[in-house]
């Protein structure tokens, strides 16, 4: 299958190991990994701030580059841009006024997917599993708007890894975007509890479906000095992609 990469902007800026991680999974899967050019912000700052004609004008130009790719599929390693995209920008481009891109925004929903979704749906690669004890974070887009609990879930038994018991898995890490931000206090110690709970599991690897949430997560165990490995499951399945041999 031929399958587009949405990078998202958190994996652009600050984790390219991850959209690395997650073409070199697709492909492992026997697909064709296109980037579109043109791609951008999905919007979802401006448009959790309230200015939707803001995160219209963004989300158009991301719009405009993924609706443009000659692809069966379009693949995001976040949660929460897919979220925004499949969701949130049919409502978006109405409230902006642009119903011809509100219509061509559910359009192109229906093509686009989480990661672990998409490999739940279409396959998984062949993998080299690796037994590993990990504690998943369920991100709050993935978990309570897309509701995907048991993809990334099913994904980390293929790469041999056991979920540890960890009583925050399905607790909100307090990034929130820019709830952070609004209320730095109330994320930090939101995040802090998360780690408080990990650390009492004795799991020293935390793995999570969305840049974000981990970003946040580990910029405060590196305030608190908790010694926690921490990865996106895109970069957990690449790891055990074999690698090809060497042609001659």
């Amino acid at each position: 299958m031929r399958v587009g990469l949405f990078i998202t902007c958190v994996a652009d800026l600050f984790e390219p190991d991850v959209a690395v991680a997650t073409v070199r999974v697709l492909r492992a899967a026997g697909h064709e990994v296109v980037v579109p050019s043109g791609q951008t912000c999905c919007g979802q700052p401006a448009w959790n701030s309230g200015f939707a004609d803001d995160a219209a004008k963004v989300a158009r130009t991301t719009l405009d580059a993924l609706a443009a790719a000659d692809v069966e599929a379009i693949v995001a390693p976040a949660g929460s841009c897919t979220t925004m995209v499949r969701l949130f920008w049919p409502e978006l481009f109405e409230l902006a006024g642009d119903h011809v891109a509100a219509e061509r925004a559910r359009s192109l929903g229906t093509l686009l997917f989480e990661l672990t979704e998409f490999l739940d749906r279409h396959g998984m690669p062949e993998l080299a599993p690796a037994a590993e004890d990990v504690a998943y974070h369920h991100s709050c887009h993935m978990l309570r708007e897309l509701r995907l609990e048991d993809a990334p879930e099913r994904a980390l038994a293929a790469a041999g890894c056991t979920q540890v018991e960890w009583s925050a898995a399905q607790r909100c890490c307090g990034f929130g975007g820019l709830f952070s931000f609004k209320l730095p206090e109330t994320s930090e110690s939101m995040a802090d509890d998360k780690l408080t709970t990990l650390v009492d599991t004795g799991c020293s690897s935390l793995v999570a479906a969305d840049s974000s949430c981990l970003m946040h997560l580990r910029g405060r165990a590196e305030h608190e000095g908790v010694k926690v490995k921490m990865r996106h499951i895109a970069q957990v399945l690449a790891e055990r992609v074999p690698d090809q041999p060497k042609a001659g």
